[in-house]
């Protein structure tokens, strides 16, 4: 008897050390090594040796499901810089028809921040702390626009308002003008209204609004994998209406792989030396 009750005691115990490995197993998605989850279904990002800092400008938005998808599927958090720009269907980039891929973004911890409402371009300073701008969409598009300080904060402002209006998320307190068109008065201006500029490294430059006769795929494919290195923020778009060979995905998933298999990791911009104390500093709700 007392033989019987040992091997009956030692195959549960089996049983516990069994299941309680495999639980655990199965229960953990497939996390890049500098991430972890924090028990309630996010990723936070831990300690990155070389991070890079992936980013998105808006588009005509037809690839963003797509984007979204390979994305998720290697736990790859990014910041979508976001303008009200013309789409292939709805009714714009921020309008009602895209709300629900923001929302479904921020849910998974993505953040967001601001390309001006209208697409404007910075074109000239003019005196006094004025500028000249020329929107790209918009009521006003293609209008040579004499702004001041005010004027240009408030656009800035108006795209973190709807976003923050669509996902319930404070977008982060940064801002990419477009074409990274930028003076020093006008980044000064924009600081005052409580915007630090994100450009983009020259290498990070992912090419996917060049001329894809002249830079097909397989090219700016191995130009980012040969020349991104640590610290780079990299930057594509939402979709590129003149692109005959569409980048995303098609480019995506192999530049993903492939900068992680040469000890890469995507880090958040909220953790960049640049901006995280300016981030931490603001009054973010």
């Amino acid at each position: 008897m007392r033989l019987v009750f040992n091997l009956h005691i030692g195959a549960l115990l089996l049983f516990w050390i069994f299941s309680s490995h495999f639980s655990n197993v199965w229960a953990q998605p497939n996390i890049p090594s500098n991430l972890h989850a924090d028990g309630q279904n996010n990723i936070q990002i831990n300690s990155c040796s070389k991070p890079i800092y992936l980013t998105f400008d808006t588009g005509h938005m037809e690839v963003a499901p797509l984007i979204s998808e390979t994305l998720r599927r290697h736990n790859v958090r990014v910041t979508y810089f976001a303008a009200q720009e013309p789409t292939k269907k709805g009714d714009g980039s921020l309008g009602d028809t895209w709300a629900p891929w923001w929302k479904a973004e921020a849910a998974i911890g993505n953040t967001f921040a601001s390309h001006t409402f209208d697409h404007v371009y910075w074109r000239s300073d003019l005196p006094d702390n004025r500028f000249t701008f020329q929107p790209s969409s918009g009521p006003l598009k293609g209008h040579k626009l004499n702004w001041g300080a005010k004027e240009y904060c408030e656009e800035l402002k108006k795209s973190n308002s709807r976003l923050k209006d669509i996902t319930g998320v404070e977008p982060l307190p940064l801002f990419r003008a477009p074409g990274g068109k930028v003076s020093p008065q006008l980044l000064s201006v924009a600081k005052a209204c409580g915007f630090e500029h994100v450009d983009w490294a020259t290498a990070g430059f992912l090419g996917d609004e060049l001329d894809s006769k002249i830079y097909p795929n397989a090219l700016l494919l191995e130009r980012a994998l040969k020349n991104i290195k640590s610290g780079d923020i990299l930057m594509a778009h939402l979709g590129i209406w003149s692109r005959q060979d569409p980048w995303a995905p098609t480019v995506l998933e192999p530049l993903i792989t492939g900068l992680i298999d040469k000890g890469f990791c995507f880090d958040s911009l909220t953790n960049h030396p640049r901006f995280r104390s300016w981030i931490k500093s603001t009054n973010r709700s």
